[in-house]
């Protein structure tokens, strides 16, 4: 407990000097960095580089100012993050588990995979032993082949050739620590993973089919029909998947926030115009509640625990960067895992203002007008109004929390305001590795790059024009 109070401490009085805008989202075995100018991804791949992309912002100012006033520019910032969250969580997903075709078997596979050679993935979470180790415990940085003990190469080599030995089998399977990990449950319920194809070479079965060695009867193998990478047929409908993704999201959060809160206190309190103030007090700690047991209960998940390790990885470098530092692990490993501008405190703020918001909308006077009935349409009229005030509640957040809150850390109410949304940050960020925060800074390092040549641009520009002016004064 000493440590948390240390950490929050620190993060809200060694708050850096040096102010940025720049903030982040932590991915699949990632990091996602946004700028003025652009954003970049920076996914650590199986065999352990990191893959850095980077797409340039537009913030359509001149096009849509009206986006940018107060209250409407924090419903624009929310939208842009899902859907450059979305995005980023793409690239991310395609990388972090990124599979090349084989082009051999046996040996020559392996080589392929683990070797020096090309850097060729395949599908098998164990097909070398930094990703066994990673599977093993994914809370440890991946580490390279020639640090594998033959101890872990025997165990692979079980897994690959068949004999039934797994990870699963040699430890026990858990579900405190296995949840959330496929391969390895499907592995402890034995379940068959590939497929082959078994035939009688005597009958009449197609060259080249199964175990049947092709040209057998001396017939010419018939060559086989070019396969398309997965990859390219998982790019065909990525915007169509990530579309339904998103409206499976918002509606899964309509659900579970706002519905599901309503209808239990309507259970619990009565009428919504019985009792107006407690009913959107119990319905405000309900959405809390809920908001808690929810990321508690994902944290669980050793995916998720690694990428809150990734937020944590985002924080550090961040506050590294803040404080005049250079962007390098050792630098970065110093500070605290919690940042007073996280998102998080933002989602605590939105919970926060929407109990006052609902509680002094004049939804008892609608009903009154209308002569709305109790029971279902009542309620079904309270979950309406709350749908629709989410863009204000939303806007109203944003000003205070970023806007005002981020801009004055050291005042006493800002740590007040901030005091939730940061106590929250101990459940969505973990202590990162130094891999972790390698894809951070490269991440960062990309955003960086971009701001400072658009600030070298636009100094050349200036001085372009004085010198233009200068010359047309002397020639006048």
């Amino acid at each position: 407990m000493a440590e948390q109070k240390s950490d929050l401490s620190r993060a809200f009085s060694e708050d850096g000097a040096r102010k940025t805008h720049v903030g982040g989202q932590a991915l699949i075995e990632g990091i996602m960095m946004r700028g003025k100018y652009n954003w970049s991804v920076a996914v650590r791949e199986p065999a352990g580089d990191i893959y850095v992309e980077e797409h340039d912002l537009a913030s359509g100012r001149k096009k849509n100012g009206w986006l940018h006033w107060p209250l409407v520019r924090g419903c624009r910032a929310l939208v842009e993050s899902l859907v450059l969250g979305f995005k980023a969580l793409e690239i991310a997903a395609e990388h972090a588990f990124a599979e090349d075709e084989a082009t051999g078997e046996g040996a020559e596979g392996a080589e392929g995979a683990c070797g020096s050679g090309s850097p060729a993935r395949t599908d098998s979470p164990l097909d070398c032993p930094a990703r066994a180790e990673l599977a093993s415990d994914p809370s440890r940085p991946l580490r390279s082949e020639g640090n594998a003990s033959s101890g872990d190469a025997a165990t692979i080599e079980g897994v690959e050739g068949g004999t039934g030995d797994s990870l699963a089998d040699e430890k026990g399977f858990s579900w405190k620590d296995d949840f959330g990990r496929p391969e390895t449950m499907v592995d402890a319920l034995g379940a068959q993973t590939t497929l082959e194809v078994v035939c009688d070479p005597a009958a009449d079965a197609p060259v080249g089919a199964g175990c049947c060695p092709p040209g057998a009867d001396g017939a010419e193998p018939e060559p086989e029909p070019e396969k398309k990478p997965f990859l390219d047929q998982e790019a065909e409908f990525g915007k169509g998947a990530m579309a339904v993704s998103m409206v499976l999201g918002l509606v899964l959060g309509v659900v579970l926030f706002i519905v599901a809160p309503a209808f239990i206190t309507n259970l619990v309190v009565g009428e919504y115009d019985q009792n107006t103030v407690l009913w959107n007090i119990v319905d405000g700690l309900l959405r809390v509640a809920v908001f808690v047991f929810y990321l508690w209960l994902i944290g669980r998940m050793q995916e998720i625990k690694r990428m809150f390790g990734y937020h944590g990885a985002e924080h550090k470098t961040i506050h590294c960067y803040e404080h005049g530092l250079p962007l390098t692990p050792e630098n970065a490993r110093s500070f605290p895992r919690l940042h007073v501008r996280c998102g998080t405190a933002f989602l605590i703020m939105v919970m926060i203002i929407a109990i006052i918001v609902y509680t002094v909308t004049p939804i008892n006077g609608l009903i009154a007008a209308w002569g709305v009935p109790d029971g279902a349409p009542k309620l079904a009229l309270v979950i309406l109004v709350r749908i629709l005030l989410m863009p204000v509640i939303a806007g109203i957040s944003y000003e205070i929390t970023v806007r005002w809150a981020g801009s004055h850390p050291d005042n006493p109410l800002v740590k007040v305001i901030l005091w939730p949304g940061m106590q929250m940050q101990y459940l969505t960020t973990n202590e990162p590795d130094d891999g972790q925060i390698e894809c951070a800074i490269a991440a960062m390092q990309r955003v960086l790059e971009r701001e400072e040549a658009e600030a070298a641009n636009a100094a050349g520009s200036s001085v372009d024009a004085a010198e233009g002016e200068s010359a047309a004064s002397a020639a006048a």
